[in-house]
């Protein structure tokens, strides 16, 4: 049997990440940015889709869940 993974892993060594921005990524970002990033896609979709209800249960039956 062909021994695939040591051929996997050589592909993937000269694989970069793609950047729209057309810099080069470096593979971390500070959590509080990747919040500001998400945050304004996450209220449209909420809004859009008419899921504040939705959000509104899940937080509730969670915080049952942990007895608060």
């Amino acid at each position: 049997m062909a021994d695939t993974a040591s051929r996997a892993m050589i592909r993937t060594q000269g694989r970069r990440a793609f950047d729209a921005f057309g810099g080069r990524s470096s593979g971390s970002r500070h959590p509080l940015v990747a919040t500001a990033m998400v945050l304004p896609l996450a209220a449209l979709l909420v809004v859009v889709f008419g899921g504040w209800e939705a959000v509104v249960t899940q937080a509730s039956s969670v915080g049952v869940m942990l007895g608060r």
